[in-house]
């Protein structure tokens, strides 16, 4: 065998091998790609955030205002004025209070980016299990988003005081688990399980993940 084919053979092998793990970093660069859209930039949000930190702003202003509309639940006006104020960092729309992108369309797409990063091929084992805790405390923020619209329903539609003040203390305790999420089991601790993990929650793992893939 020449020297010229010898040297033929040594380049397709090395293509050869080089070609797996070109495929490998394609795929891990699509996860990371995804995890970005999460916590780092999407767009179409505000200033470009990320998704995660766009639902966590509205939530901050959904609590801010459920909380302000109780503190007097005998003025049926201000509880059904700050229940609107929620609704609209929940729904988004056009005005203040709130970003105007809403939390349920931001949660929403949490959900789908951090499970586009986890299904594919070339995902690490960090990501699977860790995109699974982010998406499960991001449902459980929808479920109790969709709760606290119910009850902003009743309130802005009944002219009962006392029946508006008892809708009212649900928005505000629902709208602090937003962030924080709820001890359902009483262990002590709040984690990212079903009818547990808040936001903050999605935000601990999903910064477990990045500093597990080397992202900054």
């Amino acid at each position: 065998m020449t020297k010229l084919s010898q040297l033929h053979l040594f380049i397709v092998f090395s293509i050869a091998l080089l070609g797996p793990m070109n495929g490998q970093a394609q795929e891990t660069s699509a996860a990371h790609r995804h995890m970005g859209h999460v916590a780092d930039g999407f767009r179409g949000t505000p200033d470009g955030m990320g998704l995660l930190p766009t639902a966590m702003a509205e939530a901050e202003v959904a609590a801010r205002h459920a909380s302000l509309s109780a503190t007097n639940l005998t003025d049926l006006a201000a509880m059904q004025r700050h229940a609107g104020h929620v609704l609209h960092a929940l729904e988004g729309g056009e005005g203040r209070p709130g970003l105007g992108y809403g939390l349920k369309k931001a949660t929403e797409g949490i959900i789908a980016h951090i499970e586009m990063a986890a299904g594919g091929d070339g995902a690490s084992q960090g990501v699977v299990t860790h995109s699974n805790h982010v998406a499960t405390s991001s449902r459980n923020t929808l479920e109790r988003a969709s709760l606290i619209i119910d009850y902003i329903e009743k309130v802005q539609n009944t002219d009962s005081v006392n029946e508006a003040g008892r809708m009212t203390e649900q928005i505000a305790t629902l709208a602090e688990q937003l962030l924080a999420g709820f001890d359902s089991n009483e262990d002590g601790r709040i984690g990212w399980q079903e009818n547990e993990g808040g936001l903050q929650q999605a935000e601990q793992h999903m910064n477990i993940m990045k500093r597990g893939e080397g992202m900054p």
